[in-house]
């Protein structure tokens, strides 16, 4: 009888269906030095993407919902209408990233188990906190200084 938690998914009576560990074969055979290239530049390929939509999580795609929203109200002189469709349409596009994050994620284990590294864990939980980091001291970085509300050389706020 198996009862370690770390057996059952934290639960002592048994593992709840798809909760099992992933189980890796063998590191596969090293290829040649120029495969073991390829693959590794192709990893990071694929970590730069992830990079890049993850950038645009935190402007373009907030940005397009936002235009999207304004679209909706022009078009319809309904406040109401262009707040819930720019909701809709920002929910859909987070998800719709966070989809191909996470297949992007796959693929670049698969790749650098192709290079001959030993990768069990995807980067996207890394990527993703180094993005928000970077772009919340980017934002604090914009609103205390540039347009702040302090600055009074640069926001206009001052007197002339």
């Amino acid at each position: 009888m198996r009862t370690d938690p770390t057996d059952t998914g934290g639960l002592f009576v048994g593992r709840r269906p798809g909760t099992a560990p992933t189980r890796y074969g063998a590191p596969p055979e090293r290829g040649g030095r120029g495969r073991r290239r390829a693959d590794a530049l192709l990893a990071h390929a694929l970590l730069a993407l992830m990079v890049v939509l993850n950038l645009c999580f935190w402007g373009p795609i907030p940005a397009g919902a936002l235009w999207v929203a304004s679209q909706v109200q022009y078009r319809t002189d309904s406040v109401s209408w262009g707040i819930l469709l720019g909701f809709c349409a920002l929910l859909a596009a987070l998800f719709a990233g966070l989809a191909v994050l996470k297949r992007l994620d796959r693929a670049w284990i698969l790749v650098r188990r192709a290079a001959a590294v030993d990768q069990r864990g995807g980067v996207l939980g890394r990527v993703f906190g180094a993005t928000a980091a970077i772009c919340g001291l980017a934002f604090a970085f914009w609103f205390l200084v540039i347009h702040g509300p302090g600055s009074v050389t640069i926001s206009g706020n001052g007197k002339s």
